[in-house]
């Protein structure tokens, strides 16, 4: 697929987020992250609630990418699940709607191909799929999906055995389908971004690596109070 100079969203992508326990889990904390991000070269950044895109929106022009990660009982379903969440990420500033795009039921009754009807026709907003399959892409870009990612490659249940980046299935989409491909999840490193868009995406999202400081720390500690003789154990 060829890459347009003028699409808005190209090459380094970074998501600003925090777990909600985290003290940078705050509006002033994901500015700074954001402007950060921008400052030296990213071309959007992706923000998690409606808080805190409107926080980054007073600050930047950039493309925002937003999604409001949101629990329901008995829902597997938690990025932007309803147009309910829709509504208020795009009222807060979000140029484009990220949302699980599999084909899981939602709360409420909805299906994917009403909800990216509604974001498309009430919102005026493009749609930035997560997927976790070929199957899953299939079915967003026939509901109309104006993107498609690989974000939830590793964290469905049918893809828990499976282990981020979803270089394979970036692959296949790329090949299957006319949309931009994002590469989304996992990427650890500037070499596997770089893979990344030498297989064809046309931007890679990268979030703890970057932004991750919890778990990035806590993965230092796991290892480093690891006892000796069970790190270098044979």
């Amino acid at each position: 697929m060829q890459r347009p100079e003028s699409f808005p969203l190209q090459g380094l992508i970074v998501s600003c987020q925090a777990p909600i326990s985290s003290p940078l889990h705050h509006p002033s904390v994901i500015v700074a992250m954001a402007k950060a991000a921008l400052n030296q070269g990213a071309t959007a950044v992706r923000i998690d609630t409606p808080a805190h895109i409107q926080a980054v929106r007073e600050q930047t022009d950039a493309p925002i990418i937003g999604l409001w990660k949101r629990q329901f009982p008995d829902c597997e379903i938690y990025i932007t699940p309803q147009f309910d969440q829709a509504l208020e990420l795009a009222q807060a500033g979000a140029d484009w709607i990220a949302i699980d795009a599999t084909n899981r039921p939602r709360p409420g009754g909805e299906t994917l191909h009403i909800l990216i009807d509604q974001i498309h026709r009430q919102l005026n907003k493009p749609v930035f799929a997560d997927v976790d399959t070929l199957e899953s892409a299939n079915l967003a870009f026939d509901a109309g999906a104006d993107l498609l990612a690989t974000t939830l490659y590793g964290y469905t249940p049918s893809t828990r055995h499976l282990t981020p980046p979803g270089y394979n299935l970036l692959e296949q989409l790329v090949q299957q389908f006319s949309c931009p491909i994002v590469c989304e999840g996992g990427i650890s490193s500037p070499e596997m971004a770089q893979k990344a868009l030498d297989l064809g995406a046309i931007a890679v999202v990268v979030g703890t690596d970057i932004t991750g400081i919890d778990q990035k720390v806590k993965s230092y500690q796991q290892i480093l109070s690891t006892p000796k003789s069970v790190r270098y154990a044979e």
